[in-house]
């Protein structure tokens, strides 16, 4: 099953840091679990939401993972892994967001 982040009504925001120290802000967009692991999908999260429009968007997938009984998101590094969530979720994702606009022209016909 998979959980949307975008139905809440603020955006679920994660300070993620990479193996270089460098801090980035990203959104989350959802949360799933497959062959028992936990999966977040995630994009660069833009202050300015007229730059987020002409971005490019980009999907960043991370595995949950627990070390000395703490959880954390962590990259992927098996491409296979990475290719094959990342499009299970592109997948999901892009049902979402396509019912969300049927449902939005099927309430604007119908005024």
């Amino acid at each position: 099953m998979i959980e949307y982040y975008h139905e809440l009504e603020e955006p679920e925001l994660l300070t993620l840091q990479d193996e270089d120290g460098v801090e980035s802000v990203v959104e989350l967009l959802a949360q799933m679990d497959v062959d028992g692991k936990s999966y977040v999908a995630a994009t660069p999260h833009m202050d300015d939401p007229a730059e987020a429009l002409g971005a490019d968007a980009e999907l960043i997938v991370l595995v949950s993972e627990e070390e000395d009984g703490e959880e954390y998101l962590a990259s992927i590094d098996n491409d296979e892994e990475y290719e094959r969530i990342g499009n299970i979720f592109l997948e999901k994702l892009m049902g979402y967001y396509e019912e969300d606009e049927d449902e939005t022209e099927d309430g604007e016909d119908g005024e």
